[in-house]
């Protein structure tokens, strides 16, 4: 396994320093992110695919320090019922083509969530029971069949056609896809160039044990994010962890994302690396920091030195 770095928690450097800075830091990949919910300017693929000069030069940057482009990022809702949908949509397509004519085989994205019913005006996640009301069977079907199935042929469909190898899903909450039983009910429909973007923060708050999420996936792990959260003590046992406060606001949340290694200690991560080695995943760790609790430098090299201190060489 390779170690690279979410290009978003650089966002405010210009492209050129965020490469300085990802090799002072030690990583050997950028994970480019560019499009959807990403405020970073460093890779947007609408732009670079208007101007071919500029693609050329950022590559050639890239290539000059010795990195490697681990995988394109579009982090994105291209489901929801509004003109966001449409938008995230367009730049998840346009990402995929830019992948394709720069060689890269894999995309990091999200599955999207859509309305529960036609003419709903926002996003519905299901996740409660569909035992009651009587409609929710229906609903969802409607997400699932309806909207989510068409969508990611298609998606397949282009990304094939583009030379792209991988979509790996993270598995985000408020998206149709957020664990192993959703990753697979899609990934039994369009086939298996869907996998995930295995990321055990999002695991450990919903009560999911990330190493036996990675036993569970198998194959099925297309990506890696190196991410922790910490479920805080005493906060959790009151309002339990379904948590509404910004993020932020990190003294009153019952868990908040974290460097890595003040969530789980280094014992977790090896064993956690070595359990997602052992399932056949040789490919980039991406570090995603979105530690509010300490500075952000403090947070991306803490969190460098976890992950190089544990994941598999």
């Amino acid at each position: 396994m390779k170690l690279s770095i979410c290009t978003d928690v650089m966002g405010d450097l210009p492209f050129d320093q965020m490469l300085d800075k990802c090799v002072e830091l030690g990583v050997e990949g950028v994970e480019m992110t560019g499009g959807g919910w990403s405020p970073a300017p460093h890779f947007r693929a609408e732009t670079l695919l208007a101007d071919r000069a500029e693609l050329s030069r950022r590559l050639g940057e890239i290539e000059a320090r010795g990195l490697s482009i681990a995988a394109l990022n579009c982090s994105a809702n291209p489901l929801d019922p509004g003109e966001m949908g449409k938008r995230h949509l367009k730049e998840m397509q346009d990402t995929i083509r830019l992948a394709g004519e720069i060689g890269v085989k894999k995309i990091v994205t999200m599955s999207g969530l859509p309305e529960a019913a036609p003419g709903d005006m926002v996003p519905n996640w299901l996740t409660y029971t569909k035992s009651w009301p009587a409609e929710m069977p229906e609903r969802d079907r409607y997400q699932w069949e309806d909207r989510a199935f068409p969508l990611w042929h298609d998606l397949v469909k282009l990304a094939g056609e583009a030379g792209v190898e991988k979509i790996a899903l993270e598995n985000f909450s408020a998206m149709l896809v957020w664990n192993p039983e959703t990753l697979f009910r899609l990934r039994n429909e369009v086939g298996e160039m869907v996998g995930m973007n295995l990321d055990p923060s999002h695991l450990f708050w919903k009560g999911a044990c990330p190493i036996a999420v990675a036993r569970a996936l198998g194959p099925a792990i297309h990506h890696v994010h190196g991410k922790d959260t910490r479920i805080e003590r005493g906060l959790c046992d009151v309002n339990g962890l379904l948590e509404m406060k910004d993020v932020t606001d990190v003294a009153n949340r019952a868990w908040n994302y974290v460097a890595v290694g003040a969530g789980h200690d280094l014992q977790w991560w090896k064993e956690f690396f070595s359990v997602v080695g052992m399932m056949g995943y040789d490919g980039w760790v991406s570090l995603e920091m979105e530690d509010f609790t300490m500075s952000t430098e403090a947070g991306i090299r803490s969190s460098i030195d976890a992950l190089q201190a544990t994941i598999i060489r």
